[in-house]
């Protein structure tokens, strides 16, 4: 079972999350190859069929500080179930936070579970803000987002896109 902190989703469902090594590239592959095509396209913003050994490297540099790739594996099979990852600004101004769930976990409170923890890494860290980009299409991001207390506004230049954020120097924050 991988080590990390234990989460459950308000399904039930059991949760290790931890931060991502390079070690990790083979389980994030995995991962990536039961996110659905629309998933996928959701969370690159393009046509994506396989995600490249170069950008799953890219995601696990993480500085462990402005920039973090988190991976969630189910408790009791040890299969990585998700993945968020969180990148800042040098100011710590804003970070922008994405996340994937592998098809067969979904409706689980997974997102919601790691968009909560993204929430207290990015506190911890002293960022102002985390934000999303999301399609227009996205509705179940979007309405998860903005359930939890996203504001969602149009992304400047680009109307297929919404941009939802989460001031976190606000008293509610």
């Amino acid at each position: 079972m991988p080590a990390g902190d234990p989460v459950t989703t308000r399904s039930g469902l059991r949760l290790r999350v931890r931060p991502a090594t390079p070690a990790d590239e083979p389980a994030l592959a995995a991962l990536f190859a039961h996110v659905a095509p629309e998933d996928l396209r959701f969370r690159f913003l393009s046509a994506v069929h396989q995600v490249a050994h170069e950008q799953l490297a890219a995601m696990l540099r993480g500085d462990h500080d402005l920039t973090e790739t988190f991976l969630a594996f189910d408790e009791e099979s040890g299969a990585p179930v998700a993945t968020a990852m969180v990148a800042a600004e040098e100011t710590r101004g804003t970070a922008e936070v994405a996340i994937s769930v592998h098809s067969g976990f979904k409706a689980r409170g997974i997102g919601w579970a790691l968009l909560a923890h993204v929430l207290a890494f990015a506190r911890a860290h002293g960022f102002a803000r985390l934000q999303s980009i999301e399609s227009r299409d996205n509705r179940a991001a979007i309405d998860l987002e903005c359930e939890m207390g996203f504001t969602m506004r149009p992304y400047p230049e680009d109307s297929t896109l919404t941009l939802i954020e989460f001031d976190l120097t606000g008293a509610a924050a």
